[in-house]
């Protein structure tokens, strides 16, 4: 494992402050990125290879260089710091333990795609987080690090950090666009892309928070640091949460194409006692995988290989106690009702899915149901307006390939053989008693 970059201060009192920050070369790389042509920063950036931390893994680079230059319109800057999907962790500490390192990074971002105003889009309700990214504004325009004639550069950047309204679709970057805008945030057809029309119908380059934290070392270090980590083509480093029936979870920093199994070596394995059954690679949104992927690399392409995603590495581990279909039945859940409605596929699709997942789950669902579950899958994936509705069907299609038996076992037995609380992470705690 390569030392830690965005968690080497986490452990430090007060790591959140301008102060904590300057002594591990806090800023340095901005000083270092407004002295250099902005194309350059973002030939800097596409050659350390670094890609998007949000899901898609698409080059940041690349998408830098998408904004029309010479074209008379202001450009915008979007962080999506809206992270709410089931399992998905990283952000929130990031923000919370080092702000200044998102800072720096936006600066340095907004300097190469000529923006002179970026947003930061938080998640509402984590007002401990709004204050502290709100508090670090300050603390970095204070000292010359943001608004006018940064550090006498003569580059100017105004930052607003903007409370989301706790809507899951909002995480879709056209739909944040317009929720930014002040309109209900759904999914906007695309083309045109932000690229070239996004916010207010400019060129708008949207990152998530991991990426841009990302870009300060890049600059400090060099590209060919950054490649000296992860795989060829999933260079650097990342953030991989780990959490449900592990015994130490949290945030484990580590190169791209890390395994399951390294990193459970890491977080003290599985809890005591029991076996891993299921798991994440990249948060509920994409396709479960089971004991035998456990040393797949967690990179965008060995995890593709293994036929799932890497999303945002939310790593969420689940042992022998846990009943599929039910853990399957939450996420549904989740996304009927955080979809947005505007298309029918996702709005009744979601709906249905819910309704014969409860079905299944409570053994009363007919023989055909689990049949008519994967057709309903199949009319909404792919079909919808946006992700959401593959995000819905992925973890459902990918439990009835790895535990087709389980889910007939429920209609077997008339009910779920498995009892509720026995995967309680207290669950053990009466037997050692």
């Amino acid at each position: 494992m390569s030392a830690p970059v965005l968690t080497r201060m986490w452990g430090e009192p007060e790591s959140w402050t301008l102060e904590a920050y300057r002594r591990h070369d806090g800023y340095r790389a901005l000083a270092a990125a407004l002295a250099m042509p902005p194309d350059d920063v973002i030939a800097a950036v596409k050659d350390a290879g670094l890609r998007g931390r949000g899901g898609a893994g698409f080059p940041t680079g690349v998408k830098w260089g998408y904004i029309p230059q010479g074209d008379g319109k202001p450009h915008y800057l979007v962080v999506n710091a809206d992270e709410s999907e089931p399992g998905t962790c990283k952000d929130v500490p990031l923000m919370m333990a080092n702000p200044h390192e998102l800072i720096e990074g936006v600066v340095i971002a907004a300097y190469a795609i000529r923006a002179r105003q970026a947003f930061l889009y938080v998640r509402g309700e984590v007002v401990p987080v709004l204050r502290r990214v709100h508090a670090a504004v300050v603390e970095a325009t204070a000292a010359g690090y943001l608004g006018e004639d940064i550090l006498g550069s003569g580059f100017s950047l105004d930052v607003v950090v903007h409370a989301g309204a706790g809507a899951y679709i909002c995480g879709e970057e056209t739909a944040l666009l317009d929720s930014l805008e002040g309109r209900r945030g759904q999914p906007r057809l695309r083309p045109p892309f932000p690229a070239t029309a996004g916010l207010y119908a400019c060129p708008t380059v949207v990152n998530n928070v991991e990426t841009i934290a990302s870009v300060p070392a890049i600059l400090r270090e060099g590209a060919k640091w950054f490649r000296s980590m992860g795989t060829e083509k999933s260079p650097g480093f990342t953030l991989y949460s780990l959490s449900g029936h592990v015994a130490r979870p949290g945030q484990y920093e580590a190169p791209l194409g890390t395994t399951l199994r390294e990193l459970l070596t890491r977080a003290g394995g599985v809890r005591d006692g029991h076996r891993l059954k299921f798991w994440t690679p990249g948060g509920s949104s994409t396709p479960i995988l089971t004991g035998k992927h456990l040393d797949v690399p967690l990179d965008y392409e060995g995890v593709a290989a293994a036929g799932s995603m890497l999303g945002t590495k939310a790593l969420q581990i689940f042992d022998e106690t846990t009943c599929v279909v039910r853990a399957v039945l939450r996420w549904s859940e989740f996304y009927a009702h955080e979809s947005c409605g505007k298309c029918t596929p996702c709005r009744e699709g979601t709906f249905w899915l819910t309704r014969i997942l409860e079905e299944l789950e409570r053994g009363t669902a007919g023989a055909d149901d689990l049949d008519k579950l994967l057709d309903v899958c199949e009319s909404v994936a792919g079909r919808s307006f946006c992700a959401l509705g593959d995000a819905a069907t992925s973890p459902i299609v990918s439990s009835v390939a790895h535990f087709r038996d389980e889910y007939l076992a429920h209609l077997h037995v008339g009910a779920c053989p498995f009892p509720p609380g026995r995967s309680a992470l207290f669950a053990d705690e009466g037997v050692r008693r």
